[in-house]
């Protein structure tokens, strides 16, 4: 999946960026303030990108 994609579902679904790192962001979902790092690659796989959603509390 591409990144852009990928970050504008989960802002779509509420979560926020907290903060940028070096290879990673740092998104937050404030509905339960679980916080996840979102590589910065231009392409994420699909399994991360399902683990992803679990950390973060999304459907």
């Amino acid at each position: 999946m591409k990144r852009r994609a990928f970050v504008r579902e989960l802002m779509a679904a509420g979560c926020r960026l907290q903060r940028h790192g070096k290879k990673h962001d740092i998104y937050v979902n404030p509905a339960n303030g679980r916080k996840v790092p979102v590589p910065r690659h231009s392409e994420i796989k699909d399994s991360l990108c399902e683990l992803i959603r679990a950390q973060l509390g999304l459907k």
